[in-house]
């Protein structure tokens, strides 16, 4: 489906501004098209098959799937309950078999079908939100999320490293000249790895700050589709 498809109706056109929004790409082939399938490629990478991105499908019979995140590709339809009930059968002497009147229950679970096409892709979109985007947030390559403790801990260790080195500056103040001059160019290239630090802190900040207002969009986003 190209964007011009999307746009052809309203609802397929807010699916496609949330596409794009959470950066997901349609890749669906010429063929799967014709099949009434529809594919998308998520920017969040699997557990299974060597950290590939995740691609989730919208078949035409009704289910969607996951389509590369297991040993083979599984439904993503809700479950309900369904009651079923068969023919008792019984031998008779000649070998064959009749119908004793009486009917076995059986209860089990089925996926719920999904026929209509937009409906799938809402549906597709809302459990991405909540399965891929929220839950693996870390996940997402372009962010590379890292918690800021990591890099709080190592300004930390840079300072304390400024620290202790300007103590024995201080030491050794009337020692040899030479020592002081070889303890004060540490002291240089600590300060200097102090600023380094900061300066990788700052932008890390600003990459956390930026993905932590991408996920409160996804997080409004997903409220939106729940509420509807």
């Amino acid at each position: 489906m190209n964007r011009q498809q999307y746009l052809s109706d309203a609802r397929y056109a807010k699916v496609l501004e949330q596409m794009d929004l959470l950066q997901i790409m349609d890749v669906t082939t010429t063929r799967q098209h014709k099949n009434g399938t529809i594919v998308w490629k998520l920017p969040i990478k699997n557990e299974w098959n060597n950290g590939s991105l995740i691609e989730v499908a919208s078949f035409k019979r009704g289910y969607v799937r996951n389509q590369n995140s297991g040993y083979s590709n599984y439904q993503l339809n809700k479950c309900e309950t369904r009651t079923t009930y068969h023919k008792h059968y019984r031998y008779t002497e000649q070998g064959t078999q009749e119908f004793t009147g009486k009917y076995n229950k059986y209860t089990g679970k089925a996926r719920i079908l999904i026929p209509i096409e937009i409906d799938r892709l809402e549906y597709l979109i809302s459990y991405c939100l909540k399965n891929y985007y929220i839950k693996h947030a870390n996940l997402v390559p372009n962010g590379e999320y890292i918690p800021k403790w990591r890099y709080d801990s190592l300004a930390d260790a840079a300072r304390l490293d400024y620290e202790n080195k300007n103590d024995e500056v201080a030491d050794f103040r009337n020692e040899d000249a030479e020592k002081i001059k070889s303890l004060e160019e540490n002291l240089d290239d600590a300060v200097g790895t102090i600023v380094k630090h900061e300066t990788y802190y700052v932008k890390l900040e600003d990459k956390v700050r930026d993905l932590e207002n991408k996920l409160a969009t996804i997080k409004r986003i997903a409220n939106v589709e729940l509420d509807n």
